[in-house]
Order: structure tokens, then C-alpha cells, then sequence
């Protein structure tokens, strides 16, 4: 039984939208046991709308709150009853095997960082949400965790995002591209500069330079960037989606000649937006920590939730963590 610590108390939506999600996962998947972290009464509530009081389902109380709005460092180490320190003590101590929480970024990166720990070959761990392209999504790394990286930074950032493809997704030999200004080798500041001939030796399938414009393409698996660059593109590529969807909806309906046209075209249009919807690919994982971390979009609602949740199963039965270890060198 793979037992998953869940952030009830985390994210816009919560605690109701978390709920539901974790109800929603354990409906889909009969080989976990959800433990939802938050305050009791609350918590308890949104179950009970939830329609998910039962079996696999425990709430451990964790009344402690911490916001977008508190100093990470300073709210990990005094806010010990929050959900995300008592979970991360509890990943920590094998208590859980993952946590999946839609609370305040930072406070779980320096939770991730200070309790749960990094793998003693990697020097920092890294946030890499899959964004949709043209063809397959690609992993986006590093999105939120290191905005002053260094070169070696980027070649782990490369080496464990390979790791994670090949068990989680099937992709054997993942492209990696390193996002810079121009294609050529030359190009761009100090850090891709420095990263790209070192990544060029990396065991890693390198296949240079990715200029922006070419990411929605799917002309690589693996993006790698500094958590700056990488956090702009996923906002951008978020805030753009949602915008183009709003306008095509909008020129749609426009002129009631395009209404019956329009509607034939519904079902793609669905299709479309699933893709670029973010709540398809759950959450993010945190790589390089001794366990298993997953961030959600702090907006996230039950669909994001059940999918980040199964997203951190996946993550543990293929002892990703441990294929990770292997394959660096990290214990």
C-alpha cells in the first residue's frame, strides 16, 4: 500500500477542492491510503460534502498555517504544526511515501530542503512540471526552485529529468535541449554559456540550444533552464493558452454565422483545451530529494488534485528516487 500525505489545507480551493481530488483518487486507485493533513474540523467537513468518510482515508491534524505571504525559511521553522512541516517529517521518517500539496511554493521547497533532504550527490533539487507542445508534453526543468543556478546545477537538472521520463513516461533516450537566445553554442549569458559543453558530456541525449519559440514545438523532451527563466515560460505559456482560448471562444460567438460551425467543432475544441489544461498533469515533482515531493498550482481544483496524487503514486512504485540514486551516483 502506497501511502500519500496530502496538503488539505493547501491551495486556493482548500480544503474543499483537495478533498475531493484525494476522494477521487482513492476511487481510482486501489493501492493507496491518503492522509490529509490540515486542521481537523475543517478538514473533516470537506470530507463529509465530499462523500468520502471510509476506508483509506485519515486526517491528521495539522492546524498550523502558513501563507504565501511568509518567509519560507522563518515559517518552516516556526510553524511546526502546519501541514507541510508535519508531512515533510513524516516523508522524512518513512511514515509517507509522497506528498502532494497546492500550499505556499517556497515554504515546500525550503521544507523539502531542510527536512525531507537532498540526495547527498545533488547539489539542488528542482521543480519540472510537463507542458503541453505540438506533440508529446515536455519537462520543463527547473521552473521555481534555483533562480541563481549554476552550470553544474543544469547538467543534474538534465540528468535526473532524463531518469524521470524514462520510468514515469516510456521515453528511452529523451532529447535535451538548453534553453538559450540562439542555436548556436556561443550564444547567450555566463551560465548557458559555461552549462552547454558540459552538458554536451553528460550521459544524456544533449542536443544543444533551444530558442523559445521551438519549446511549443516539442522540438526536445527535456527543457533546461535557471528556475527564473523556466518560471516565466510555464506563466507565459499558461497566461497565452487561457488567453487564445478566451478569444477563440469569443470570435466563435461573434456572428451567428460562425455558431453552427462552431458547434460542429465542439468536441475538438474540447480536445484542445484538455491538452493545454494544467490540471491534466497534476503537479510537479520536486527532483533530487530523498522522497517524494509534488507541488500543484496553487489554483488547483479536485481533477488537479486526483491527478497530482496519482502522479506521486506513479512516482513511487517506480522507485524513481532509487533508479535516480543509481544513475548519479546519489545516496
Amino acid at each position: 500500500m502506497i501511502r500519500i500525505a496530502v496538503d488539505a489545507a493547501g491551495g486556493d480551493n482548500a480544503p474543499m477542492e483537495i478533498v475531493r481530488g484525494a476522494v477521487a483518487a482513492l476511487g481510482r486507485y486501489d493501492d493507496i491510503e491518503i492522509l490529509l493533513y490540515g486542521d481537523e474540523a475543517a478538514t473533516r467537513s470537506a470530507l463529509r460534502d465530499a462523500g468520502g468518510e471510509g476506508d483509506g482515508l485519515r486526517i491528521v491534524h495539522a492546524p498550523g498555517v502558513i501563507t504565501n505571504h511568509d518567509h519560507p525559511v522563518t515559517a518552516i521553522r516556526t510553524v511546526k504544526d502546519s501541514p507541510i512541516v508535519m508531512a515533510c517529517r513524516a516523508l522524512a521518517a518513512g511514515e509517507v511515501d509522497a506528498f502532494v500539496s497546492a500550499g505556499s511554493t517556497g515554504a515546500l521547497l525550503v521544507g523539502g530542503h531542510l527536512i525531507v533532504r537532498t540526495m547527498e550527490s545533488i547539489h539542488r533539487p528542482a521543480l519540472a512540471p510537463m507542458m503541453p507542445t505540438a506533440r508529446e508534453p515536455v519537462l520543463l526543468i527547473d521552473c521555481g526552485a534555483n533562480m541563481d543556478a549554476k552550470p553544474l546545477n543544469l547538467v543534474q537538472f538534465a540528468e535526473m529529468a532524463s531518469v524521470y521520463l524514462r520510468c514515469i513516461y516510456g521515453r528511452e533516450n529523451p532529447r535535451v535541449g538548453l534553453v538559450n537566445v540562439g542555436e548556436e553554442e556561443e550564444k547567450g549569458n555566463e551560465l548557458v554559456r559555461a552549462a552547454y559543453p558540459l552538458l554536451a558530456e553528460a550521459p544524456i541525449n544533449f542536443i544543444g540550444n533551444i530558442e523559445a519559440r521551438q519549446i511549443p514545438e516539442g522540438d526536445a523532451d527535456i527543457v533546461v533552464c535557471d528556475a527564473f527563466v523556466g518560471n516565466v515560460i510555464l506563466k507565459l505559456t499558461e497566461g497565452l493558452a487561457g488567453s487564445l482560448m478566451g478569444m477563440l471562444k469569443k470570435e466563435l460567438t461573434a456572428k451567428a454565422v460562425y455558431k453552427l460551425p462552431a458547434l460542429m467543432l465542439k468536441g475538438a475544441f474540447r480536445s484542445f483545451r484538455k491538452r493545454m489544461d494544467y490540471e491534466e498533469y497534476g503537479g510537479s515533482p520536486l527532483l533530487g530529494l530523498k522522497g517524494c515531493v509534488f507541488k500543484c498550482h496553487g489554483s488547483s481544483e479536485a481533477k488537479a488534485a486526483a491527478n497530482a496524487i496519482g502522479q506521486a503514486r506513479s512516482f513511487v512504485a517506480n522507485e524513481v528516487i532509487r533508479t535516480i540514486s543509481e544513475a548519479m551516483g546519489a545516496g
